[in-house]
């Protein structure tokens, strides 16, 4: 397959693909973290290259749910969530057979603009990772991933700065990319449960 990961700067969907063996090519406008194949640059420059599977993470900063609060304290957010919907619903709506896009937990604003719900949820713990952090799946034309080491138990064994790792890090330049960064156990999953041919 010809798979697309769109804003991807991380390399970690790319690569799980690579070692399916498909074409796996990542785009975002950050280089590449890892070597691969990359494009830097705007993903909707590319979307109608002929790819069978696009796997896509948007930015979340206007849509998710965790930030709703502020659409009414600061200024021009509104605008900006407007911009991030019509983001996304354009990588929802692309010319590509077999879509996922993945994003936290939507406000009903966002899933207003972008038209429709979520069809997945899915934690990291479910994929290997003592982790929690809700990740929302919208689907075209594949499966719900099927979960493949469920470690839920450790909850019980970790405090919640290691269980929450995501939300408990400091303040940082690079914050923001640590906790957009997708989990092995999850990249694997997609790759080979979503293995198909043409």
């Amino acid at each position: 397959m010809n798979v697309l990961v769109a804003c991807e700067y991380s390399g970690v969907v790319r690569e799980a693909f690579a070692k399916q063996g498909h074409t796996a090519i990542s785009c975002d406008i950050l280089p590449s973290e890892k070597p691969g194949w990359h494009y830097q640059g705007d993903v909707l420059d590319i979307l109608t290259y002929g790819w069978d599977l696009m796997i896509a993470h948007p930015p979340c900063t206007y849509l998710a749910n965790s930030g709703v609060s502020w659409l009414h304290k600061k200024p021009g957010r509104w605008e900006l969530l407007d911009e991030g919907a019509a983001f996304f619903k354009a990588l929802l709506d692309a010319p590509i057979f077999r879509i996922c896009i993945e994003n936290p937990i939507p406000h009903k604003y966002a899933i207003e603009r972008i038209g429709r719900k979520y069809d997945q949820l899915i934690q990291p713990y479910q994929f290997g990772h003592p982790e929690t952090k809700a990740t929302c799946l919208w689907l075209k034309n594949l499966k719900p991933l099927e979960e493949t080491n469920n470690v839920k138990y450790m909850k019980e064994l970790l405090p919640d700065s290691e269980w929450q790792r995501g939300h408990y890090l400091p303040p940082s330049k690079d914050r923001a990319k640590e906790r957009a960064r997708t989990f092995e156990g999850i990249a694997e999953a997609m790759a080979k449960q979503w293995n198909y041919t043409f």
